[in-house]
């Protein structure tokens, strides 16, 4: 049997011991039996170019992480950043003053009318956040695409006073506010951190008891078109992404269409980005591509709310589900919410506690992986930057699953079975077949 015709395995199942674990290789066969269960792959029809995979650079992530042993803490960065060894995390999200995982309220100025930005100083996030998105960077070998998300402008420039309970945007201050942006991507930049994408505001549809600012869908159109477009362009900053919406899938089509109907908005606007705090609604994902297939769409957030919720391998099924089907509805990047978390789920400044895929037990100077973490390596360990979807066409409504052609010529083909049984099925392509299954309660990523 030839190399290539070799198919590697590599499981993770609820209740057992397989975390990511490499299992023995299949091999491909001349198809002879078509009536058998099957999963398609076809590389010769191609589809969206994947951008990567990764999670959030947050305050409360980068103080948990100096709250361990220095050899715990580099562990935690390599499980995520190593390309050999690790998650291989290659697209990360940061945010631009605080959110809800950071210690307090802060903003670069916060200097009632400092519209100059004379007072502008991110001195807050070097004391813990700009150290470790750096390590992160070399760990990477420097391929790590970072982007940037505003929870709020300071209190200032809002109407409310304040940076939590939502609030808007001054109007006299909305070019002000574009500065800040090219302020943030320049200071970035002379810390060795390029940042090579903006959302324009985080869930601009929430009034949050934390760091949040609304806009209307026209309000955003607007701000896009007249204030962060031409100032982005201006600073000569027009190669960075800018990425609107970035709040939950239900809204999605319906938040892309204010903008991305008014050409002049539309120039500026690389993709949408999306949550998933409302429910699946895929088609919403699928919709938007089909209306606007020349703009980009990521997932730029998505966690396990209500604390750490130690051990659950249901928190794992739900990251592979919504993967699977945002993969296979064009989105080119999955972006993981906080990279790690303390036992407590935290810290954040107003209790809104989540997991994440690494619980950090700063007490016991422990690491607690969560099946998160296994479920999201199957997609981002495999599936490289660069890579286009493939045809994958599967017999059965009980396996979910997506393929990926990566630049190397290896293909990634990744099942999930959310049944209470075991599944067996071939794999086929190019005339060949392997006969393989998945079990009850698994994932599976083939590599051949």
């Amino acid at each position: 049997m030839t190399k290539q015709r070799l198919v590697k395995q590599f499981c993770t199942t609820r209740d057992t011991d397989y975390r990511l674990s490499e299992l023995e290789p299949i091999a491909f066969e001349l198809a002879t039996n078509f009536s058998d269960p099957s999963v398609l792959i076809d590389t010769t029809v191609k589809f969206q170019e994947i951008q990567g995979f990764g999670g959030a650079f947050t305050e409360a992530a980068a103080v948990t992480l100096d709250k361990m042993p220095a050899h715990l803490r580099q562990e935690i960065l390599q499980a995520y950043f190593s390309p050999d060894t690790g998650n291989a995390y290659t697209l990360c999200r940061t945010h631009i003053n605080s959110c809800d995982f950071s210690l307090g309220n802060y903003a670069y100025t916060e200097v009632d009318g400092d519209v100059d930005l004379k007072h502008f100083s991110i001195e807050h996030d070097r004391q813990a956040l700009i150290p470790m998105i750096r390590e992160a960077i070399d760990l990477s070998g420097g391929k790590l695409k970072l982007f940037a998300s505003p929870w709020s402008p300071p209190a200032w420039m809002k109407t409310n006073g304040m940076m939590n309970n939502g609030g808007k945007l001054k109007p006299e201050y909305r070019q002000a506010w574009a500065d800040y942006y090219v302020r943030y991507i320049q200071e970035y930049g002379q810390e060795g951190i390029p940042i090579w994408g903006l959302t324009v505001q985080n869930e601009p549809e929430a009034t949050q008891t934390w760091d949040s600012c609304i806009y209307t869908g026209e309000e955003e159109r607007d701000f896009v078109r007249d204030y962060l477009g031409p100032t982005l362009h201006d600073a000569g900053l027009g190669n960075v992404k800018v990425i609107v919406w970035d709040h939950n899938r239900d809204r999605l089509f319906e938040r892309a269409k204010a903008v991305l109907d008014d050409p002049k908005a539309a120039h500026y606007v690389w993709g949408v980005g999306f949550h998933w705090y409302c429910g699946d609604h895929f088609d919403n994902v699928q919709l938007t591509h089909d209306a606007y297939p020349d703009k980009h769409l990521i997932f730029t957030e998505g966690c396990q709310e209500g604390g750490p919720h130690l051990g659950s391998w249901d928190t794992g099924e739900r990251y592979a589900h919504s993967m699977i089907n945002d993969l296979n509805r064009w989105t080119e990047a999955w972006v993981d919410w906080n990279l790690v978390l303390d036992e407590t789920g935290g810290p954040n400044h107003v209790g809104n506690f989540c997991s994440a895929p690494i619980i950090a037990d700063t007490q016991a100077g422990e690491i607690l992986y969560q099946s998160s973490y296994y479920y999201i390596g199957h997609f981002s360990r495999f599936i490289r930057p660069g890579a286009r979807r493939v045809v994958c066409a599967k017999t059965l409504d009980s396996l979910e699953a997506t393929a990926f052609l990566n630049s190397d010529g290896t293909v990634a083909v990744v099942v999930l079975n959310r049944t209470e049984q075991a599944i067996d099925f071939v794999l086929k392509s190019e005339g060949l077949q392997a006969k393989t299954s998945i079990p009850a309660r698994g994932i599976k990523t083939f590599i051949f």
